[in-house]
């Protein structure tokens, strides 16, 4: 019996000639028909390191596809790479881009009506994208990181993509030289692979190993390395297997398995945006989860590793000291991880662990011994109050007191707030407030790593808070809280906010609070008007009209 389950209509009837014409030209031979067609989502794209080094990936997972037995077929997808578009209207659309690559993904499977997939990509929105499209569509999937760089050295420091974004703000303050500035700029980026340390794309990249959509160990694998497209070819022949079997990704994505990635990502001390984009993967998926199973989740977990930007270490340091493997089988001797969900090889998470040391290397300090955790409770913060009564994200590590209470300084985008950082018009204690760069109003809910990245480099990090309707990036650290719920756009209470009105952040109570009077509040929002869209064709603009409030993702189905 054909292991095809869907294109095996081309090798049904007369009325499927036309069908296997097309396919013959693209070669196809008489025994081929019988073979599932594969799809393989290329994101290799030479604009951004994090793409650039796909291409081998994807030339080892079609060999070993046809190997087993596969026909692959190769698609484009497209990629937006925040770290240039970072600061700049383009960045605008970077979360419009994960609709993007998941529509684009399921059109091309569905649209030829493929047996499988494997996807294969490297920036941020590679991985939600792509698993978004995964759980639309059940086909059996697997998911194939482009792996992580190799750190930047300057004077004996490790570099990331941040060094460079922290480099603007300390050379602006004048407590960094010309040659560093320069020497950093021109070595934070020594090969291809995604930003280096626990970032968006590696924080998604390897809680899709906790979900069970992608290989155990593969995530954090640096992207130049032969290991890296052994993993591809691997990949390759564990898709095939679960396309004989019929595992499909909604048989892994449960509640349970979103709990082991949730746990995985507390204990790495993943990014704010993971929030936003398991949000978005439960709803394609049709799991039930909520903005508040983070809170619930962050109570149970402690942070065990020790990965900027926050800490010390990159992606290739977790990697040697036994990486996503070693933190999930300290979660499952804890009692934290749920050992029985089943993964892509068909093969339960237990089963998948049962090699792995219970504890940690003693010559490392990268991932903590159990006892010893970095911080006792995860770092992702859920915070309510008069402000976001959806709720937002903060993220409390590197922080020695999450708390301030300070007069706002509100801008009315990223733009005008990095022109006043750069002015050295912000001071310790206050409270910058970005609106109207929420999912509706920016559109696209922009990240706001140029002006995190500045107020740490002029060593502002910890003594000012910022809350924004927009994100932030992986590498942000500080006194930060995004994803305001409901946005300004929408009328939510961060519209109302006026110069000089009192600000209170605190995460140890969960509480962001606006502190003017519920009388006043309403009076304000009696004179509020919406503003005119920013966009009002194109792209942009359909994502404006379709997407959801960041409390539920930024969905656009």
């Amino acid at each position: 019996m054909s292991l095809n389950k869907r294109s095996h209509l081309i090798t049904a009837g007369v009325a499927r000639a036309p069908n296997r014409a097309m396919l013959r030209a693209v070669g196809f031979g008489d025994g081929d028909f019988e073979k599932p067609i594969v799809g393989v989502a290329n994101g290799h794209s030479t604009m951004n390191p994090c793409n650039a080094g796909i291409q081998p990936l994807v030339d080892r997972a079609i060999v070993a596809l046809q190997a087993a037995g596969a026909m692959p077929q190769v698609f484009g997808v497209p990629t937006i790479t925040d770290g240039i578009g970072m600061g700049t209207e383009a960045m605008k659309y970077s979360l419009v881009s994960r609709e993007v690559i998941a529509d684009c993904i399921e059109t091309a499977v569905n649209g030829q009506a493929m047996d499988g997939v494997l996807v294969c990509g490297g920036c941020d929105k590679n991985m939600p994208g792509g698993m978004i499209a995964m759980l639309r569509m059940n086909v059996p999937a697997i998911y194939v990181y482009g792996g992580t760089i190799k750190p930047g050295k300057w004077k004996g420091q490790d570099l990331t993509i941040v060094s460079a974004f922290e480099a603007v703000g300390s050379f602006s303050a004048g407590k960094m030289s010309q040659e560093d500035f320069v020497g950093i700029e021109k070595n934070a980026c020594p090969s291809v692979g995604a930003c280096g340390g626990m970032y968006t794309a590696n924080t998604m990249s390897s809680s899709f190993e906790a979900l069970g959509m992608s290989l155990l160990g593969s995530s954090q694998m640096a992207s130049p390395d032969p290991e890296k497209a052994d993993s591809a070819a691997t990949s390759a022949k564990v898709l095939v297997n679960a396309i004989r079997h019929n595992i499909k990704p909604r048989d892994i994505v449960t509640r349970k398995s979103i709990e082991n990635a949730v746990a995985l990502i507390m204990a790495t001390g993943g990014s704010t945006n993971a929030v936003l984009h398991f949000l978005a993967i439960a709803h394609a998926a049709g799991v039930k989860w909520s903005i508040d199973d983070f809170e619930r989740m962050r109570k149970k977990v402690p942070v065990l590793c020790d990965l900027k930007p926050s800490g010390r270490y990159v992606a290739v340091d977790f990697h040697r000291a036994g990486g996503v493997p070693q933190v999930l089988k300290m979660l499952l001797a804890h009692g934290l991880l749920h050992g029985d969900c089943m993964t892509i090889t068909g093969r339960t998470m237990a089963q998948e662990l049962k090699s792995i040391p219970t504890n940690p290397r003693k010559d490392q300090d990268v991932i903590r011994q159990w006892k010893h955790p970095i911080y006792p409770h995860g770092h992702l913060a859920i915070l309510k109050g008069n402000l976001s009564p959806e709720g937002c994200v903060a993220k409390i590590t590197g922080l020695k007191s999450p708390k301030i209470t300070g007069p706002a300084r509100v801008f009315d985008s990223e733009s005008a707030c990095m022109k006043a950082i750069m002015a050295k018009k912000i001071k310790a204690g206050e409270v910058v407030v970005i609106r109207y760069e929420g999912p509706k109003g920016g559109p696209g809910m922009q990240e706001m790593l140029a002006p995190t990245g500045a107020l740490t480099g002029q060593g502002l990090g910890e003594s000012v808070g910022l809350i924004t309707d927009g994100r932030f990036s992986g590498g942000t650290w500080g006194m930060v809280v995004g994803h305001v719920a409901p946005e300004a756009f929408e009328g939510g209470p961060i519209a109302l906010v006026k110069e000089g009105d009192s600000i209170t952040i605190d995460a140890h109570k969960r509480l962001i609070q606006l502190n003017v009077s519920a009388k006043e509040l309403a009076a304000r929002k009696k004179l509020w008007r919406q503003p005119k869209p920013r966009y009002t064709r194109g792209a942009l603009a359909k994502f404006a009209r379709l997407v959801s409030s960041a409390s539920k993702g930024a969905v656009t189905d």
